[in-house]
Order: C-alpha cells, then sequence, then structure tokens
C-alpha cells in the first residue's frame, strides 16, 4: 500500500509540473479563498475561541447588577460587599475601574491606563508577579503606603527596566506610589491598562446608588456559571427587599457571565458574520476549482480508459485523482497561509481599536490546524467529485471518443453549469449581504448627529486628585479647580483663529456620557447626604433617569447644539451661584410631557457627589452621544465651572490649521500644568473612529463579495468557452447548413444566461436567509428591501451575460470550414 501511494504521488506530482498553467491557475484559486478563510478565521479564535491566558479561564466570570431596563450595570460598593460576602459559589471576588490619568516619573508624564483593584483581583485571574510582590493585606486599607504593580510594557519604556524597584516612584493622582511588582510581559487586563493601584487606599463610597466597579470571580471547582447566577442573583433580590436605600429601579438583580463572553459579547455576531461570509467565498473558489479540475478530467478519457484496460481499478483511479488534488491543496493551503499572513496585516490595521483582544489576533497553531484541515477537506471533496465524475463511464466509452478527439461528454458540461449555478447564486447572496450594509452606512451617514463635526479640536486632561477630603477642604480645592478651568479657557480664547472654546466631561461619539438617576424634589426637600437621597428615591413619582453632561457656558455654540428655549449657562453662573441645569428635548419630552420643565428642581447628587440643588433653565437640542446608530438619549447639563472635575476635555472651534491650534495649546497647558499631558483630537477623527466598526464589516464583506464575483464571472466564462470549444464541429455544421452569426451567438448567450438565471433565482432565495442573518447589522433597511435585492440581481446577470458574450462572440465567427476538419 505504502508503495503504490508513493507511486501516486510521484505521477501526480510529474503531471503537475507538466501542465504547469493548470497546477497555477487552480493553486492561485483555491489559494484565495484559504487565504482569506484563515484570516478572519484568525480574528474570530484571537478574539472569540482563544481561551483567556489566565489559569483555569473558564472558571473566571463577570458579575453585573440589572437595572430596570433589563441591562447591565455597573456595581455599588456596598452591593458589591454583599455579593461577596454572602455568595456560596465563588471562591474569591474583586472589583475593578479603569481610567486613563496623568502619570510623572522617571521620563516626561504620561496619559497611561490605570486601573483600582481590589486586594483579591490579582488572586481571582491567577496571575502573579515576575519581579517584586504583590498587594499585600498591608497595601489595602485607607491610610496605607501607596504602592503599585506596573506592566512589563512600561517598565521597559519608562521605567527603564530598573532592577531594584524600591527607588522607583510615581506620582498618580497627586499620590506618590512605590513600584512594588512587575506584571508578566503578556498580562493586560483590563485592556490597555499598564499601572494597577489598591482601591482601598480611600473610603468606600456607602451609596447603594452609585454604580462605579466591575467585578470578577473565581467560580469554585464544579460550580457552574448558571449556579453562581442563581446564588448572586439571589443575594441582590435581598438587597432591594430589605435594604431602604436601594431601590428595583437601579437594581432589579444581578447577572453572573463567563469573563470571555463578556468581554467579547459585543463582537461575537459580526465576526461569526464575517466568517460565514469568508467561507461563501471559500465555496465558490471550490467551485470553480471544481470546474478546473472537471475540464481537466475529461481530456484525460483516453488516458483512464488505457490504464483500466491495463488493470487498473476504479478504486485504484479514484485514489489516483485524490492524491492530485491533494497536492494541489496542500500547496493552494502554503500559499493560502502567505495570503492570510498579509491579509491580517491589513484587517489589523482596518480593525476598530475598540475591537477586544486584538493583540491575540496572530497566526497561531490553532489558525494553521483549521487550515491545514480545509485544504485536506477541500482535497478530498474536489477529488472525490472529479473522480466520480471521470470514472462513471464506460472504459470503451473513453478509447471511442478518444479516437474521435472529443475532449470530454455533454454530461461533464451539465455538471459544469450546475456547479456555475451555484456559484453564482452564493455570490448573490454575499452580494446582497454588501448592497443591504452599503445601504445602512449611507443611511447612518444621513443622520444629523446634533453638532458640528468639523473644525473642533479637542484636548482631553486628566488633572490631579487629592482624593478624600475633610468637606471644608473640598469646597477650597473645587473653587480654586473651578477657577483653574475658566482662566485655562481664557487662555485658549487669545489663540488666533479660536472662536469659542468649553469643557466638558466626555465629547460625543467617544464611549458615551455617565447615566444615573436624578430625583424630582423642592428646596426645603433637599436631602443631606446620600441616606436620604436614597430614601426619596424609593417614591417612584420622583425618579428619572439621564445622561450626565457637564459643560462650561459655550460649549453649545462650540458644538453648534441648538439652544431650543430658555438659556444655557452664562457669566452669571459662578462657583457660589445657585446651580443650574439645562435639558435636552427628549428628557423634556419623557420627563415632564405637556408641562414647562424650566424653573423645576431636581437632585442629581449621586452622579458626582455634590447635592447642591439644580434649577433647570434652559432646553437644549438633542444629540447622538453614542453613535448615528443609537437614537438621542435624555440628557442632563451641569455647570462643570460649578462642579469641576479632575477629568475632562477642551473643545475649540476653530476655523485656524488644527496643527496650529494644538502647538499652541500645547505651550498653554505646559504653562499652566507643566506636569499633566494633553491628548489631542479633531472632531472629525472622533466622527470617523465612532464609524470604524460599520466600516470594517463593510469593507471586508465587499472585498469578499467583489472576490467572489470575479471567481463566479470566471467561472461563467470558462464553462461557456469550454462549451463552445467542445462544440466547434457542431457549430461548424450548423453554420454549413444555413445558421447564421447572430442565431450562433444566441444560441450561447441563451444557454450561458439560461445557467446564470437559475444561480440568481436560487441565490436570490438564499439571499433572503443571508439578510436575515446579518439584520442586527442594518440601519434603516428592512433585510428585505427590494432595491437592493433588484439592484443586485440585475447586476449579476449584466455581469454574467457579458461573460458570456465573448466566447458566443467568438463562437459566431467560427468557420465551417475549419471546424469540420477538426476530424
Amino acid at each position: 500500500m505504502f508503495e503504490s501511494t508513493a507511486q501516486d504521488l510521484k505521477y501526480a506530482a510529474r503531471r503537475l509540473a507538466r501542465s504547469f498553467g493548470f497546477s497555477a491557475t487552480v493553486i492561485v484559486t483555491l489559494a484565495l479563498g484559504i487565504g482569506a478563510t484563515t484570516a478572519i478565521f484568525s480574528v474570530v479564535y484571537g478574539v472569540l475561541l482563544r481561551p483567556l491566558p489566565f489559569p483555569e479561564p473558564d472558571r473566571l466570570a463577570a458579575i453585573w447588577e440589572v437595572n430596570h431596563r433589563g441591562t447591565f450595570s455597573r456595581l455599588a460598593d456596598p452591593n458589591f460587599d454583599d455579593f461577596r460576602d454572602q455568595n456560596h459559589t465563588f471562591q474569591a471576588m474583586a472589583k475593578y475601574t479603569g481610567l486613563v490619568a496623568s502619570v510623572a516619573g522617571l521620563a516626561e508624564p504620561t496619559r497611561t491606563g490605570v486601573a483600582f483593584v481590589t486586594r483579591d483581583f490579582f488572586t481571582v485571574l491567577g496571575v502573579h508577579p515576575v519581579m517584586g510582590r504583590s498587594f499585600a493585606p498591608d497595601d489595602a486599607h485607607p491610610g496605607a503606603a501607596p504602592v503599585l504593580l506596573a506592566s512589563y510594557r512600561y517598565w521597559k519604556d519608562y521605567l527603564a527596566s530598573a532592577r531594584d524597584l524600591s527607588t522607583v516612584k510615581l506620582r498618580v493622582q497627586d499620590r506618590i506610589y512605590s513600584v512594588v511588582g512587575i506584571l508578566p510581559e503578556r498580562f493586560e487586563f483590563p485592556e490597555k491598562t499598564d499601572l494597577w493601584l489598591p482601591n482601598e487606599l480611600d473610603p468606600e463610597n456607602t451609596s447603594r446608588t452609585s454604580h462605579n466597579y466591575y467585578g470578577i470571580g473565581r467560580l469554585r471547582n464544579g460550580v457552574s456559571v448558571a449556579q453562581a447566577a442563581a446564588d448572586i442573583g439571589a443575594i441582590a433580590e435581598r438587597i432591594v427587599r430589605q435594604s431602604p436605600e436601594q431601590n428595583d429601579y437601579l437594581m432589579r438583580g444581578a447577572a453572573v457571565v463567563s469573563l470571555q463572553a463578556s468581554q467579547t459579547d459585543r463582537v461575537r455576531t459580526p465576526l461569526y458574520i464575517l466568517l460565514g461570509a469568508v467561507g461563501f467565498l471559500l465555496l465558490v473558489a471550490c467551485a470553480n476549482v471544481a470546474n478546473f479540475l472537471l475540464a481537466e478530467a475529461s481530456t484525460r478519457a483516453r488516458e483512464l480508459a488505457l490504464r483500466h484496460a491495463l488493470g487498473a481499478g476504479r478504486g485504484r483511479l479514484v485514489r489516483q485523482f485524490i492524491t492530485e488534488t491533494l497536492w494541489l491543496s496542500a500547496l493552494s493551503g502554503v500559499v493560502g497561509i502567505l495570503i492570510a499572513v498579509g491579509l491580517l496585516r491589513a484587517l489589523l490595521a482596518l480593525a476598530p481599536q475598540n475591537l477586544p483582544r486584538l493583540a491575540e489576533v496572530a497566526i497561531s497553531w490553532p489558525v494553521l490546524v483549521f487550515t491545514a484541515g480545509v485544504s485536506f477537506l477541500s482535497a478530498i471533496g474536489l477529488g472525490t467529485l472529479t473522480a466520480v465524475r471521470a470514472t462513471s463511464g464506460a472504459p470503451g466509452a473513453g478509447l471511442v471518443e478518444g479516437g474521435r478527439g472529443s475532449a470530454g461528454a455533454r454530461s461533464t458540461q451539465r455538471m459544469g453549469r450546475a456547479i456555475v449555478a451555484g456559484q453564482l447564486a452564493m455570490t448573490l447572496a454575499l452580494l446582497t449581504g454588501a448592497g443591504l450594509l452599503g445601504r445602512s452606512l449611507l443611511r447612518v451617514l444621513s443622520v444629523d448627529p446634533g453638532f458640528r463635526t468639523d473644525h473642533v479640536v479637542t484636548m482631553e486632561l486628566q488633572l490631579p486628585d487629592p482624593g478624600d477630603l475633610k468637606p471644608d477642604a473640598e469646597a477650597a480645592f473645587r473653587a480654586h479647580r473651578s477657577q483653574f478651568v475658566s482662566g485655562l479657557i481664557q487662555r485658549l480664547h487669545a489663540i488666533p483663529g479660536v472662536q469659542q472654546v468649553a469643557a466638558v466631561n466626555a465629547v460625543p461619539m467617544d464611549g458615551g456620557l455617565p447615566d444615573g438617576m436624578f430625583l424630582l424634589v423642592k428646596p426645603q426637600e433637599n436631602p443631606r447626604d446620600f441616606k436620604e437621597y436614597g430614601l426619596l428615591a424609593q417614591q417612584a413619582e420622583r425618579r428619572g433617569t439621564a445622561d450626565f453632561c457637564a459643560a462650561t457656558p459655550e460649549y453649545l455654540q462650540a458644538l453648534g447644539i441648538p439652544l431650543i428655549r430658555g438659556r444655557f449657562f452664562d457669566r452669571h453662573d459662578d462657583f457660589d451661584a445657585p446651580h443650574a441645569a439645562v435639558i435636552t428635548e427628549s428628557l423634556a419630552r419623557l420627563r415632564w410631557p405637556g408641562q414647562d420643565p424650566i424653573g423645576q428642581t431636581i437632585q442629581f447628587g449621586n452622579m458626582d457627589g455634590d447635592l447642591h440643588l439644580l434649577t433647570i433653565v434652559g432646553i437644549a437640542g438633542d444629540t447622538h452621544e453614542y453613535g448615528l446608530e443609537e437614537p438621542p438619549r435624555p440628557t442632563l447639563y451641569v455647570n462643570l465651572l460649578q462642579r469641576p472635575r479632575s477629568d475632562f476635555s477642551v473643545v475649540m472651534h476653530t476655523e485656524a490649521n488644527a496643527s496650529q491650534v494644538t502647538a499652541a495649546a500645547r505651550a498653554i497647558l505646559h504653562d499652566e500644568a507643566p506636569d499633566v499631558p494633553p491628548r489631542f483630537r479633531t472632531f472629525t477623527e472622533i466622527y470617523s473612529a465612532s464609524l470604524g466598526s460599520r466600516r470594517f464589516n463593510l469593507t471586508l464583506v465587499v472585498v469578499f463579495a467583489l472576490t467572489g464575483l470575479l471567481l463566479a464571472v470566471a467561472g461563467v466564462y470558462g464553462v461557456v468557452a469550454y462549451g463552445v470549444a467542445q462544440r466547434t464541429r457542431e457549430i461548424g455544421v450548423r453554420m454549413a447548413l444555413g445558421a447564421r452569426s447572430t442565431e450562433v451567438m444566441s444560441l450561447i448567450l441563451r444557454q450561458g444566461l439560461t445557467t446564470t438565471l437559475v444561480g440568481v433565482a436560487v441565490g436570490v432565495a438564499g439571499s433572503f436567509a443571508t439578510a436575515r442573518a446579518i439584520q442586527s447589522l442594518l440601519f434603516g433597511v428592512t433585510p428585505t428591501d427590494p432595491f437592493t435585492f433588484v439592484a443586485v440581481a440585475a447586476s449579476l446577470i449584466g455581469v454574467a451575460a457579458l461573460a458570456c458574450y465573448v466566447p458566443a462572440r467568438r463562437a459566431a465567427k467560427v468557420d465551417p470550414i475549419v471546424a469540420l476538419r477538426q476530424d
């Protein structure tokens, strides 16, 4: 058996080498499909399927609260404590939160990702420092000496790979921290974090209405996620039922999901859709190769008949064909991997930056095994189809046909047309998906965001935060912070070309604003502390929810947001004045239908800890803060000069060159706060980034669809041209008997278009299923959009007709004398 297998391999290699043009065409065609599939699978595996880089990652889970809308929300400190202390299913539990902070150390100040974590954070993840130590119990309590752990990357890039950590100090948020440990090279959780600080240095927030933390836990051995969810859910029900401060508006329950699913749930459906799309492309490529192999096999009828006459059984002949396709598929797999490497680089360059686990995407061993499997299955499928078809006739017929010089049989042509019809059907499904996504993007771009997207430069800042202060000291600090922001805005106004300058806690389309629960209260009812706030929140008629935006007086003008009624903040709303608020149209309609909200007083202190009463003074236009695809959310504006904060962005509306404004603003900030590093962006960049995921999906589907179209058109052309070559003698006879060129052309076109129409009919039916599968990615377009279906089908028919026309025209020019002399 081994000897005969070796003979088959050698014979197949020699034959493929002699037919270099045919072999190269098959290899390149199949490699395109395999390469594209491998590249997309690399992304799917790295993002969705690759186990998290922690010990026993299947035991890691994320813990969430569930609010009145049924969506997940972060944890309040007391609620987390109850989950941690009362559960029976977790071995350990921790909470964390992250931000971008200004960090000063051995090098220039940097904007660095910082995570505040509780004492069991690294125990839950099972991660240990590669240098130094982890957090000790003495590090995790108020008043402890501040220490932190740094990432391996930060240690190399900013700490000069220092071996003696005892001398390394970093200033983060107005505290000096000692670096006590360096974490493993590939550890990065949460994403884009370089420094980890103990959360227990500051006292806990005792309010159950302030949701600031993410929760993670490690399950006990043998405990499932479902069991943990039931356990934590029961604790949440007790909290809602027993705590006077808690209410079922902010927390109706709790949820536990695997950590991996929690990280990737948002991108799971789009990535699987892309994998399905590239799978269609692979099938189209395989169909093309099947036609090539069938056409080539039909030329070997005499050879197969002779081999059979010399004693080769049908099984041996089938094995020979499979051996040849194994060679072709193996070579295609190798070329496909090279194509996949280049495609993957392009994919990573195009991928939106918010795609999770992007750093883990690579051509890994599981991906190579996947590629080998795809290549092997392609070889077996193509080889079996070709062999069965080539050896299905009687051997004697092959000798007779060969004697007449025939290159194939009509049954082979019928098989080829059936394969082409399948190609066209799959291509139509791909093109329909691309058309629907393209129409969706156009609909998205037609949405008015509610603010200007050009001529605006942003400067993001993170000022030092002193942490927990006594009431008098905190009031003085907030007044000083307000004066700093006001002075910075005045100096930035002096930059040539700058028209308006404002500060805001979060710019639109960059992650969204924080949201929370506000209360309708009268001045005499204003709560003195958060315990009273929670008690008032038990009254459903007082509650409302809104996004919280802190902005300075020129914010609406800088972004071109219309003021509908009343006024926005002005110079009279200084730090010591009564606190004013402006609401959006959607909030006015939702909370005060048929009423005038101006003059109403509300309390929104659980958003920033400031219990000053807010008086509504105006109504502003709605904006799409979370992206063009999301509807405007009810939003409440407060004056950032009255309620200052450490992290904010300065927005500058300017007609001047952005780079000149950036340079001038950088110099001014360096004068005002030399240790605060800024981050500059234009609103055009932010707006474009908000469309990154949709553009990424559309670009890939369009590329796959166009590649599939080229392969399908090549298949149509090849089958029609092959049929013309097979029927050259018949065409000559027809023309010799009086058939006109137009009649011959009509005959060939009719046969080619019949195949096309069959493929399009099947493809339209399949396209409905494809459209339903991508429905979650559509915007403003129904999955059965008639314009898209008609346009795509008509375009495909037109291109296929053109592919049929070329060989039909050649057939019409056949010289009858030359054709009749062939035999």
